[in-house]
């Protein structure tokens, strides 16, 4: 029943009650050592203080760097993930997508230099040039698209 609820036995407990005189056992200094700037009503240093050494938040430049507006973040595709999961043939964003080789709507960048033994055609949005190199040395070819496709 609701009204025999009752807390676990000792989970709850009043809180010590300091400077209430000495024989309550917290008195004197309170528990607050002798003397100091932490023996102080009000006591403590607002956050970040560093002894009256130049705190870091000042130390700091005053200004972040620059970030380009209209970076592009590519996601990034190995030759030799695709020669490993893929059969040779013509793959586009979408069939890598479905071949779970990249995620996501981000453009799709083609690297790795190393040689290769199955003849693919793929279309990308940006390729290295050992990428595409190394594609069309094993007779396949690399398909650059604008981004917004």
């Amino acid at each position: 029943m609701l009204h025999t609820l009752r807390p676990t036995p000792g989970s709850r407990f009043r809180r010590t009650r300091v400077a209430r005189g000495n024989s309550a056992g917290g008195g004197t200094t309170a528990g607050r050592g002798t003397k100091g700037q932490q023996s102080r009503t009000g006591k403590g240093k607002r956050f970040g203080f560093e002894g009256g050494q130049t705190p870091l938040i000042r130390r700091q430049p005053k200004l972040g760097g620059f970030s380009r507006p209209r970076r592009v973040e590519h996601q990034i595709l190995p030759l030799a993930r695709i020669e490993a999961v893929l059969s040779s043939g013509t793959y586009g964003p979408a069939e890598l997508l479905a071949a779970k080789l990249v995620r996501g709507k981000s453009p799709i960048k083609l690297l790795g230099n190393a040689p290769l033994q199955k003849k693919f055609g793929l279309t990308v949005h940006a390729a290295s040039k050992g990428a595409k190199a190394a594609v069309t040395k094993a007779g396949g070819t690399v398909t650059i698209t604008r981004i917004s496709e």
